[in-house]
Formats: structure tokens, C-alpha cells, sequence
């Protein structure tokens, strides 16, 4: 055997060395896309039942969001219909109502400071009852 045919020899081996040292990484590599795969396929016939309890969930909600439409609508009509309520009463009462309160006020009034009149004895009734009561005696 010459040189060059062990040196040729010797670099096959080297070779296939190599080829098997890079191999099992590509095994290994092989592999994990191989799981990789069948985890997607897992994925995926897992999501749909998700995604079809995801779309009742959400006519669920829609449903519900209709009904608080409903809700809010009636309550703004409601809302007006006491808005003109209060104002239709007190067009009609507010009037006689403040005038009420005023009449029962200046009676008060009135009715205190006779009070007061009496009590100081100053008045035109404190003095009928002096003479009442000295052409009784």
C-alpha cells in the first residue's frame, strides 16, 4: 500500500466519522420535529371545541348586551317620562304652591309679632284689657 492510498484511506475514515458524528444531531433533530408535528395536530383538533364554546360564549353575550339595550332604552323613556312629569307639576302646582308658602309665612310672621306686642304690654289689646279689667274691679 503506498502513501497516497493510506492518506485516501485515512480520509474516508475521517469521513465517515464526520458523517456519523453530524448524523446524530440530524437523528435527534428529526425527531423533535416529528413531536413537533404531532403536538400541532394535537393543537389543533383540540381547538375546535374551544372555538366553538368561544362562539356560543359570545351569542351568550350578545344576547345579554341586547337585553341591556332594552334595559337602557326603557330607562331613558322613563327618565323623560318623569322629566315632563316634574314639569307639568310645577307648571300646574308650583304657582299656588309658592304662593301657599308665602301666605303661611306672612301669617307667621304676623302671628309672631303680635305675640311680642302682647308680651310687651304696648299694644292697643294690652291696654282695652287694663281698662276692662279696672272697671270690673
Amino acid at each position: 500500500m503506498s502513501a497516497g492510498q493510506l492518506a485516501a484511506l485515512i480520509a474516508a475514515g475521517a469521513f465517515v466519522l464526520l458523517v456519523l458524528l453530524l448524523a446524530i444531531p440530524l437523528i435527534k433533530l428529526g425527531r423533535t420535529l416529528d413531536e413537533a408535528t404531532i403536538a400541532i395536530r394535537k393543537a389543533h383538533t383540540n381547538t375546535d371545541p374551544l372555538f366553538d364554546e368561544a362562539n356560543t360564549t359570545l351569542t351568550h353575550v350578545n344576547t345579554q348586551l341586547e337585553r341591556v339595550d332594552g334595559i337602557t332604552a326603557n330607562a331613558q323613556s322613563v327618565s323623560g317620562n318623569v322629566s315632563a312629569l316634574t314639569s307639568v307639576f310645577t307648571a300646574t302646582l308650583g304657582g299656588p304652591l309658592v304662593k301657599m308658602a308665602a301666605f303661611s309665612y306672612g301669617v307667621s310672621k304676623a302671628l309672631k309679632a303680635r305675640r311680642k306686642a302682647k308680651e310687651a304690654g304696648d299694644g292697643k289689646h294690652a291696654r282695652r284689657r287694663k281698662r276692662k279689667g279696672a272697671s270690673k274691679s
